[in-house]
């Protein structure tokens, strides 16, 4: 049969080319194989982009990634090239590479991407964009640079087919612009999932036609809380929301980047700003405003049969404007006090036979669950609930750690895990005297990339119910984007990594290497990314069933480390397992003998406090055997990971 060729035909005036060295392949996320091949292809001026119909839509994306950079001016024409080209295919024989699988394959005449569905060759096309020269993510002509890709076959596909990252527009609302921003950050980096965090206590940020007060009122709150709920206010109206069109605009920019947009509605708590516009769905008579504070809110909606009816018609719009098959209810920190002193809702429970305010919440759930079952769509929501039973059809996503997430799949329950102490973004990063105020905790770039989604009490069959796993940006103290950017880069790298390349072909140190390279292509996109620390030699692990709840030494061999008299700084960070490590004291010996100490309480785990020791070598023997001797423990049990590393100050 013959098919039909659709041609992107580059053109432009020749541009006086500079040779310029291709840097060492260096793509994120790693790819399951890359084969290196000598020689490279040269984007000229007469390069070709094919396409056939089905692969149309691609290759006008792919052009218009390459034109700004390169100055080419694509026009379209009927036309089969054999060379200069880059072809974009679908490929029935590489079924097993899956839906988002793709091969690439680069020789001195063209560059073919090949993959069974038109996903794997988008993938395929981010791939090409981080085998060219950093510069091709300008957004204006780049003179002097050799546009050559070096000559390679990658064959990839994803280990998980939820990769996502989360974004809470209600704390602090982002400007709709920013959302598409953060989008093609994550279609670059190969995540096809943005759980958009929509509805809060502290503002309503979608456009619900059917309720105009959830926007008039619940889009706004007069003021916000400075710090950690301080007394003090700032005195500054805060709010804003999507309208309807906006969110078709945002599906729709994520759709042709083969990212799914899960929307998500909280209930039953985390809802204050929805009974401020409306009160009657409140479980008193008291008129509530938005939420100036943060943290959990005992207000949360009534059980009565017209909420049911309010938020399923909520949902009926949502459900018009999100063609996602995941459509996320929250379901997170519900305090019950309310309807404890609520006789309707004590009536309720009566009346349906139950037992407490837990299954109360499970009936609540179980209505959502029901009304998306029947319209095609699937219930997902935080693991609080699996309290008082799970409905059904619901799928949890796993964030107290991840307990609920192996409840769930043990269950016969899909599952996405989301732990907090691995995926929340809003964390800091390093040592909070130098980071942004944050909400607390400790997730460095090294513990994220640390992270397998599955857990190791699931057997092979449970193991299948993962669906993947995705990152939190909460953004009680996020208040602006560039702030946002900060908090989600370069971790996002390490989960993107994660959750797209094979667990043992995971590598820290090799990751590093390649992020160096990656941090230019986010610096000319103006991610406002948190640079990297300097690389620190680790000198020593500690790993699960070395600690326990009894302080104990463990000790490393430094003697490669230590190459001249001074000061050393010892850091202990924990990268993964059940439990935190405390540290007592460290010591730095000279064949077996003490010569310094440093002792004070130290912890590192899911908060980070006092990690840093220093000890000194006064006078540097060569011929000695240096040692760092730490007593150490972990908190309630064996299983505790994490790296030593040794810095010369």
């Amino acid at each position: 049969m013959k098919h039909t060729y659709f041609v992107l035909l580059a053109m432009v005036s020749l541009m006086a080319l500079v040779s310029c060295t291709q840097a060492e392949i260096s793509v994120i996320p790693q790819p399951v194989s890359v084969v290196e091949q000598s020689g490279t292809f040269e984007l000229t001026p007469k390069t070709t982009i094919v396409v056939d119909k089905k692969t149309e839509e691609l290759g006008y994306q792919l052009m218009n990634m390459l034109a700004p950079a390169t100055g080419y001016l694509p026009t379209v024409q009927q036309k089969k090239a054999k060379s200069n080209c880059i072809v974009l295919s679908l490929n029935s024989k590489l079924k097993d590479l899956g839906t988002e699988g793709y091969k690439l394959t680069v020789t001195s005449k063209k560059v073919l991407i090949e993959a069974p569905e038109k996903a794997g060759v988008f993938y395929g096309m981010q791939t090409l964009r981080q085998l060219l020269p950093v510069e091709i993510y300008r957004q204006a002509t780049v003179k002097g640079v050799e546009w050559k890709i070096p000559c390679v076959t990658i064959e990839d596909t994803p280990r998980f087919q939820w990769r996502g990252m989360h974004l809470d527009v209600a704390r602090h609302y982002m400007p709709k612009e920013f959302v598409k921003k953060f989008i093609d950050l994550l279609a670059m980096h190969k995540m096809n999932s943005f759980h958009w965090h929509l509805t809060e206590d502290q503002g309503w940020r979608i456009e619900i036609k059917k309720y105009p007060k959830l926007t008039e009122v619940g889009a706004w709150r007069k003021e916000t809380v400075i710090g950690k709920n301080t007394g003090k206010y700032d005195g500054k109206p805060h709010g804003g929301f999507y309208t309807q069109d906006d969110v078709r605009e945002i599906v729709e920019y994520a759709r042709q980047r083969y990212i799914n947009v899960v929307p998500e509605i909280e209930m039953p708590g985390h809802s204050q700003a929805a009974i401020a516009a409306y009160p009657e769905l409140g479980n008193t008579d008291k008129k509530l405003e938005v939420f100036t504070k943060w943290g959990v809110n005992p207000n949360v909606y009534n059980v009565d049969d017209s909420t049911i009816a309010f938020l399923q018609d909520v949902l009926t719009e949502v459900l018009e404007l999100f063609p996602s098959e995941f459509i996320h209810i929250g379901g997170d920190e519900c305090p019950k006090t309310q309807w404890k002193n609520s006789p309707k809702a004590q009536a309720k429970i009566k009346a349906l036979g139950i037992k407490d305010e837990h299954e109360l919440q499970s009936w609540f759930i179980k209505q959502m669950d029901t009304f998306l079952d029947k319209r095609g769509r699937r219930l997902i929501g935080w693991d609080e609930i699996l309290e008082g039973g799970l409905a059904p059809g619901a799928t949890v996503m796993s964030w107290r750690g991840e307990k609920g997430g192996i409840t769930a799949a043990k269950a016969g329950h899909d599952v996405v895990m989301a732990p907090n102490s691995h995926t929340y973004f809003d964390h800091y990063q390093a040592n909070p005297k130098n980071e942004p105020f944050a909400i607390g905790g400790f997730l460095p770039l090294q513990k994220v990339y640390s992270y397998n989604p599955i857990p190791k009490a699931l057997n092979a069959e449970e193991a299948k119910r993962v669906l993947g796993a995705q990152a939190q940006l909460w953004s009680e103290y996020i208040p602006n984007a560039k702030h946002c950017e900060y908090m989600a880069y370069p971790r996002t790298c390490a989960l993107a990594e994660t959750v797209w390349t094979p667990l043992e072909k995971k590598d820290y140190d090799l990751f590093r290497e390649r992020l160096e390279t990656h941090l230019q292509r986010l610096e000319i996109l103006d991610v406002n990314f948190r640079k990297l620390d300097k690389a620190q030699p680790v000198i020593g692990r500690w790993k699960s069933g070395q600690t326990d709840e009894s302080f104990k030494p463990l000790q490393w061999d430094i003697t490669k480390a230590v190459k001249e008299a001074g000061t050393y700084q010892v850091m202990f960070q924990y990268t993964g397992g059940e439990h935190r490590l405390d540290i007592k004291s460290v010591e730095l010996l000279a064949n077996d003998k003490v010569i310094a100490e440093d002792a004070h309480p130290g912890v590192t785990g899911g908060s980070t406090k006092d990690n840093v020791y220093t000890v000194s070598v006064d006078k540097l023997d060569k011929n000695a055997r240096y040692t760092i001797r730490a007593v150490v423990r972990s908190d309630g049990g064996a299983d505790s990971n994490g790296d030593v590393f040794l810095a010369k100050q």
